[in-house]
């Protein structure tokens, strides 16, 4: 019971950070843009498709590094030339857009890739075991972790000691006065909007290597996203963390002792959260501290 406990905890551990690079890519073009951006796991799966593609060529770590950087570029481009003209209009229409955008890149990537799942292949190195007890422990798992920690934390970095990242942070409480005082807010929101959209390129590259490649993999991911932004309070970076790996955890436990609720329990987890604190964990009137 010890080792199958801790064998789904870990898996837990692992898709939370999935959850959380996902969610944090969510949070930073919703804080900033307004924009409930649901084509994110689309994007998810590009990069991940696009790394298996560039990988035959470059390699596994070519593919690591150059796919999330062109998927951030399109993001910028689809920012651009689409999603700004309804800044400041209806959230709905940015909502239905982003949808659509979803079903084109889903239906994309299964005409093109095939509806089957791919399986991505990893340095050998990485796919062995630490240990023949610690068999579900493999280097992958460890290096995804230490991959998406090193990149919250720069994120956080960033965003606390950069004059870009404090803009990106001002422009999240007041958006005019932040403009009033001189910065291009049209080119502060394309690169926010990128940033976020590497977050999910970055996602679906490290999934792919876990998971497999499906055209779905990014509508699985995506709920969950959205589900740790609430539990963690819109607004709040720090809670968006705590929701994702919280979910992610609390998944992987309920798998152990009732598997049919496994999925169920993140929307038990955050009806209980609304029900104590309406603002989710660390929420401040969707401030991002």
């Amino acid at each position: 019971m010890t080792t199958l406990l801790l064998f789904n905890v870990t898996n837990g551990l692992i898709i939370g950070a999935f959850y959380v690079l996902m969610a944090l890519g969510l949070s930073l073009i919703l804080n900033l843009s307004g924009v409930i951006n649901f084509a994110h796991g689309g994007f998810l799966t590009l990069g991940g498709y696009l790394a298996f593609v560039l990988s035959r060529y470059l390699g596994f770590w070519g593919g690591l590094l150059i796919a999330p950087l062109l998927v951030a570029v399109l993001g910028v481009v689809i920012e651009r030339t689409m999603i700004r003209r309804l800044y400041g209009r209806d959230p709905l229409y940015s909502l239905l857009l982003t949808f659509g955008l979803a079903y084109l890149f889903e239906d994309g990537s299964r005409y093109i890739w095939g509806p089957v799942g791919l399986p991505v292949t990893v340095p050998a190195f990485l796919a062995r075991p630490l240990s023949s007890s610690l068999f579900f422990i493999t280097g992958y798992r460890l290096f995804m972790v230490a991959v998406a920690a090193l990149v919250i934390t720069a994120l956080f970095v960033f965003l606390r000691y950069t004059r870009l990242g404090l803009r990106i942070r001002a422009g999240t409480l007041d958006l005019d006065t932040v403009s009033s005082l001189g910065v291009n807010v049209r080119l502060l929101r394309s690169f926010n909007f990128g940033l976020g959209i590497f977050l999910a390129g970055l996602s679906g590259v490290l999934a792919g290597g876990q998971l497999g490649l499906t055209p779905t993999m990014g509508t699985a991911l995506l709920m969950p996203s959205f589900i740790a932004i609430i539990v963690g309070g819109v607004g709040s970076l720090p809670g968006t963390l705590v929701g994702g790996l919280l979910i992610g955890v609390a998944a992987g436990v309920t798998t152990v002792f009732l598997p049919s609720a496994s999925e169920a329990v993140m929307y038990v987890l955050m009806a209980v959260v609304l029900l104590v604190r309406p603002r989710g964990l660390f929420g401040e009137e969707g401030l991002m501290s």
